[in-house]
């Protein structure tokens, strides 16, 4: 039975608050006063035991409670707007499922269980969201995602959601076609010589750039000059498409021009074992019919892919 103190305002406020990672702006955005907003969290507090925020400098972070709390909460709330939802539109057939994709599966996996999935259920519409790890994972622990694909086994975000290996995939460094590098055996592209070139590499803090700076740590060489900073699919292609610099990415997501000749794959090991891609969600949460069908799809796919 749900403790009679806590009312749904005090979800909703400290929803609100892990949110924005402030008191003020989750004030703001409730169009409360800041006293009354912490009023309200330090009443939810009192009916859980438990301090869920730590105040810092930098705004509020999520205590152990309190991560214990969203997990439940906000997928709890978002399938209490669901159903008021389809109370008010009964009629609607539309299925949508909210999918967190990292830049691992853009190219290749999330595109093609896409096709798939809408050959057999043309109905369900996919509302997809990019950006780094850290943020989907929390996304979807605020119930505003169904699942997030993607490499993330060893983000520290996807702790206390369920994952689910599909395949394994590794970085691979490019450059564009006729660079200086190409064509240069393994035994002479030393370090030194990867170095002098500019690269283009994840941001910090993501898993990837995790695995690039352990790389360079294994080398013993101070790190190369740093072009861009992004997870742009596009925007590296583009520019390493245009330049001398040279490019850590997922493999899917230079595989066509790999295989038609624009990029070239140097024969350097970004790491020893390919990472692992597949799919979060928040198991304190029911999966809709239309986002186990797009799960079908991953898993079907992810059978079929070539070593």
């Amino acid at each position: 039975m749900l403790n009679p103190r806590i009312k749904l305002r005090h979800l909703q406020a400290f929803l609100e608050v892990a949110r924005q990672r402030s008191f003020a702006r989750a004030a703001d955005t409730l169009a409360i006063t800041q006293p009354a907003m912490s009023k309200t969290i330090r009443e939810l507090e009192d009916a859980v035991a438990a301090a869920l925020f730590e105040r810092g400098p930098r705004g509020v972070t999520l205590t152990p409670s309190g991560m214990a709390l969203l997990r439940h909460a906000g997928p709890a709330i978002n399938l209490l707007q669901e159903g008021l939802a389809a109370v008010r539109q009964p009629a609607s057939g539309e299925a949508a499922v909210r999918v967190g994709a990292l830049s691992t599966v853009e190219e290749g996996l999330l595109p093609r269980a896409a096709q798939a999935l809408h050959a057999l259920f043309p109905e369900i519409r996919l509302q997809v969201h990019t950006g780094p790890s850290a943020y989907l994972l929390s996304q979807l622990g605020l119930g505003e995602l169904d699942l997030v694909v993607g490499r993330m086994s060893e983000a520290r975000e996807s702790r206390g959601f369920s994952f689910e290996h599909l395949y394994h995939e590794p970085l691979v460094l490019v450059v564009r076609s006729g660079h200086s590098l190409v064509n240069l055996p393994r035994t002479r592209l030393s370090a030194e010589m990867l170095g002098e070139h500019p690269w283009v590499v994840p941001p910090a803090p993501t898993t990837l750039r995790e695995q690039v700076e352990r790389f360079w740590v294994e080398q013993g060489c101070p790190p190369p000059p740093i072009a861009l900073e992004t997870l742009s699919l596009g925007l590296s292609r583009r520019y390493v498409q245009r330049s001398e610099a040279l490019w850590v990415a997922p493999l899917d997501a230079v595989r066509s021009e790999l295989a038609e000749g624009s990029l070239v794959r140097l024969p350097v090991d970004i790491e020893a074992h390919g990472g692992s891609v597949g799919l979060c969600i928040n198991a304190t949460r029911a999966l809709s019919p239309a986002t186990e069908r797009l799960i079908e799809q991953m898993r079907n796919l992810s059978c079929k892919r070539d070593p």
